[in-house]
């Protein structure tokens, strides 16, 4: 498996967390300077994976276009949103494909890191509605876990760098500690960073635990298939014992207002 390439996680993605629609709520309150109703909002989701975060935009009234580069991802994303409003197309942060002047809103979900900043700004920038009476908005958000010194996912993390050492995280989590507020400004295409946070628990049962677990794709690229077999073996053991499992998140969104 090579690290960044998630065809092969692509099945497992449905037991991934879901984000707060508390700040979603916020966000959209946010973003939409003109106040427009929430059916008349044009969102496009980049990065949109397998549709997590893309149906929950849909079920909250917003016309979303969900843009996805992984072929596996976006078919398991049809699949998932079937019977809801939501396009799919083929593009990624660098080439959205999407027509100019599109957009009031763009959105990446646990997943503008894998972009270049340098491309993907500009590109965002294009197909947002640069008419827009009160300002269009790019907004990325990461659903990280909450880890407490001395849990249970405390204890996995510390296994799991035990059995690869020399383990470098490409999640969701570590980006957090990356200054976002100057990088979403540092193209000049946007301005005005405000951020937003909530805390957010996901009730699991222990098969979508593990299905979350194996999701993951850069700890498997990196662990290779035989210490990655004894880290599920050891979260197996670890849960062994427990029907449910909640887990908490930290949902962060920075966003930032194109510029004219």
């Amino acid at each position: 498996m090579q690290q960044g390439d998630f065809t092969k996680v692509a099945k497992h993605y449905h037991n991934r967390p879901a984000y707060s629609e508390m700040l979603l709520k916020k966000l959209i309150a946010c973003i939409n300077d003109e106040q427009k109703p929430l059916n008349e909002l044009q969102v496009v989701e980049v990065g949109a994976g397998t549709g997590k975060l893309t149906k929950m935009l849909d079920e909250m009234g917003l016309n979303v276009l969900a843009v996805e580069p992984n072929d596996n991802m976006r078919e398991e994303g049809i699949k998932y949103t079937q019977n809801t409003n939501i396009k799919w197309q083929k593009g990624s942060g660098e080439e959205t494909g999407v027509t100019s002047n599109y957009a009031d809103w763009v959105i990446m979900a646990s997943s503008f890191h894998w972009t270049d900043p340098k491309k993907s700004l500009p590109e965002f920038k294009r197909i947002l509605k640069s008419s827009a009476g009160g300002g269009a908005y790019f907004t990325a958000i990461w659903n990280p876990r909450n880890i407490i010194e001395g849990s249970l996912f405390s204890d996995i993390e510390e296994e799991i760098k035990r059995i690869v050492p020399e383990l470098n995280r490409v999640s969701s989590g570590s980006q957090n500690v990356k200054k976002w507020e100057d990088i979403l400004v540092s193209t000049g295409d946007f301005k005005d960073c405000f951020f937003l946070e909530s805390d957010y628990i996901e009730t699991m049962d222990k098969a979508r635990y593990l299905g979350a677990w194996h999701s993951v794709n850069d700890i498997q690229a990196q662990a290779g298939e035989s210490r990655w077999q004894e880290i599920l073996s050891m979260i197996e053991d670890k849960i062994k014992d427990m029907d449910i499992i909640q887990i908490p998140y930290k949902i962060r969104a920075w966003s930032v207002k194109v510029t004219k």
